[in-house]
């Protein structure tokens, strides 16, 4: 750029947040703004001197303004190189003023297709055409122009400029590549969605694996280390996270969240959203070791706690309610040590006891999702393979009970049905192969990934003790043998829940039927890798 050439800044934006004061500062350091449309009238009413674009190149928006940045001029601004001869000439012939800054974020695509009653034609109308377009330019031309795509850019970009007059290197390649991601997530959004109208128009389409699959996540933290400490590790999120996923969680109190507790953390989501009741679930290792529900919040943790004690020993901690004082005042118990706690929220007083009582204070961490008791999301599950990923729909649905069979001569009890009901909730988030001891809304034992289905049942006796005697036992694969239900029976459990469907089912109703137990087959089964 020659040193008479006005430094200019090509201003276009869908997103206006925080856009007046930026190009405020623009203005107070002598940039000339060129902008279209919507942000050209935005700015002007702010008072801004703006030139038009159409005014530069000398030709009008057109077609209702799907035509108006896609200009030789607009273009040669933004790519020409102006220390190179050729490009050098061009822009001299031409009239070309090259810009030195271009501010370009997108229509909102993602947000129009994600409203429930959305058009085709509204979506088609969302997909950004010049915009893309200036933002790739730019980008590709880094060496001579910064490429700003969001708001949260602003004020590093100002503060660029007015320190050394310029933006470095390092911040221009920083932001082209911001800008390339940018524009990669728009396209796979766009392309996820014609996929979807094709899916619609065709019954035998594959309407959840597409022939690429392309993912976009952001980073939302580094990490101290992942399960181990010599493994490297940081959380990403989705871009469109709901508000009753884990990302949505807000962290109010005690230390960095690690790789492992945020797992830990959304097992424990996932158990206590599938109960209506008040419900709490205690974690160790992504399983748990303790669950109940409860006519209140302090039934509840009482009896999940007292599940496994021993285990709950720097548990992970889920509420499906908020947590109030009398929760809070049984957490703080001696004895009790806790990682971590997620729960929909916390009474004031709830909240100043786990923050100021001894060993707790700033140790624990606690979490706030206020969209917990909202609809799940609806996911696919992705898990890296050598080489490859491995993707299915997540096992977050409530099995149809229209589709359960009581399959032994004795119905079970009311209270027999209850607790079958809670145990088959808490078996399909236990870690194959999973068998789970119930009795009174509580989990009295847990034998899980284990490589033998016997030895998970022997594991939740012996866990148990004389508490599962009047029990019942959720397993979330069939039994291969009458053996676990031998176990069972031994134990004193009265009442069996399975999916079935072995070869040797016969032969296992038959084990029931000696031993007096009730057992219902769900036909769905739980496998938790």
């Amino acid at each position: 750029m020659s040193d008479s050439a006005p430094r200019r800044a090509l201003v276009s934006v869908s997103d206006k947040s925080g856009l007046e004061p930026f190009v405020k500062g623009l203005v107070e350091l002598g940039f000339e703004i060129v902008s279209t449309g919507g942000t050209r009238r935005s700015l002007e009413a702010a008072g801004i001197p703006v030139i038009d674009v159409a005014s530069y190149t000398g030709f009008p928006e057109i077609m209702d303004g799907r035509v108006k940045t896609l200009h030789p001029k607009v273009h040669g601004a933004i790519l020409g190189r102006p220390d190179l001869e050729s490009d050098a000439v061009a822009i001299a012939e031409h009239g070309i003023i090259p810009f030195e800054l271009v501010v370009v974020n997108l229509y909102p695509f993602e947000q129009t297709v994600a409203k429930p009653d959305v058009t085709v034609a509204d979506a088609i109308e969302n997909i950004d055409i010049g915009g893309p377009s200036m933002v790739r330019s730019a980008a590709k031309n880094h060496a001579y122009i910064g490429i700003v795509t969001s708001s949260a850019q602003y004020e590093r970009v100002l503060e660029s400029l007015r320190a050394d007059g310029k933006l470095g290197d390092g911040l221009r390649r920083e932001l082209a590549a911001a800008a390339f991601e940018m524009t990669a997530r728009y396209d796979r959004a766009i392309s996820n969605y014609m996929h979807e109208l094709l899916a619609d128009a065709d019954e035998n389409a594959d309407r959840e694996f597409p022939a690429t699959l392309g993912l976009t996540f952001e980073k939302r933290s580094s990490l101290r280390y992942g399960e181990n400490p010599h493994q490297r590790a940081a959380f990403y999120v989705e871009p469109a996270f709901v508000d009753s996923s884990l990302a949505a969680a807000e962290q109010l109190n005690g230390k960095e969240l690690s790789y492992n507790n945020l797992l830990d953390l959304d097992a424990a989501l996932s158990i206590v959203r599938d109960f209506d009741v008040p419900a709490a679930a205690v974690l160790k290792h992504n399983n748990p070791c303790g669950c109940a529900i409860g006519a209140n919040l302090v039934e509840a943790f009482d009896k999940a706690y007292a599940g496994d004690p021993v285990s709950a020993f720097g548990s992970i901690i889920g509420f499906n309610r908020e947590v109030d004082l009398a929760t809070a005042e049984l957490l703080c118990e001696p004895g009790r040590f806790v990682e971590a706690i997620i729960c929909p929220g916390y009474s004031d007083e709830a909240f100043e006891a786990l923050t100021t009582r001894p060993k707790w204070k700033n140790n624990v961490r606690l979490l706030k999702l206020s969209g917990l008791q909202n609809a799940a999301p609806t996911m696919l599950e992705f898990r890296r393979v050598s080489g490859g990923l491995l993707v299915q729909d997540r096992d977050d649905q409530r099995d149809p009970e229209s589709e359960w069979k009581v399959v032994t001569d004795r119905q079970p009890t009311d209270d027999e049905l209850r607790d079958l009901k809670f145990g088959w909730l808490v078996c399909k988030h236990v870690k194959s192969n999973a068998i789970v001891y119930a009795t009174g809304g509580m989990v009295v034992g847990v034998g899980a990934g284990q490589m033998s289905r016997l030895d998970s049942a022997e594991i939740a006796a012996r866990k148990s003790g004389e508490r599962s005697k009047g029990g019942i036992v959720a397993s979330d694969a069939f039994f291969p043998f009458r053996d676990g239900v031998d176990e069972a029976a031994k134990a004193g459990i009265t009442a069996v829940i399975q999916p079935g469907g072995s070869v040797k089912d016969a032969e296992v109703i038959a084990a029931c039927n000696e031993h007096g137990m009730a057992m219902i087959f769900t036909s769905r089964r739980h496998f938790k890798h």
